[in-house]
């Protein structure tokens, strides 16, 4: 996915550029691990299914996160100062931010 056009109307492309940058560190420096958990592809990467990244409530932790990750545990990626968790039992899961960009096209 391109870093200069954002896939999510609501999603600032200068922000869509530090989301996507923080996802690629996190894919290289903490992939292995996070898959060793079991955190999926929606739980990380999800976005809503129509309005994209403007429904927090189904963004992945790695969505909204404000600068790069420091460390993934079981139920949570940590960043420098606040936490992306994993969804709560029930809650609907977004679709990963590659298949909502596909949609849209």
């Amino acid at each position: 996915m391109s870093e200069h056009a954002s896939p999510c109307r609501y999603l600032a492309p200068v922000k869509w550029k530090a989301v996507r940058e923080n996802a690629l560190a996190f894919i290289d420096q903490h992939g292995a691990e996070a898959h060793r958990l079991g955190w999926t592809a929606p739980e990380l990467f999800g976005v809503h299914p129509t309005s994209g990244t403007l429904r927090v409530d189904s963004c992945g932790a790695l969505m909204l996160g404000p600068s790069a990750v420091q460390a993934v545990h079981a139920d949570r990626v940590a960043f420098a100062q606040t936490s992306g968790y994993r969804p709560l039992k029930g809650q609907t899961l977004g679709l990963p931010i590659w298949e909502f960009a596909a949609r849209a096209r």
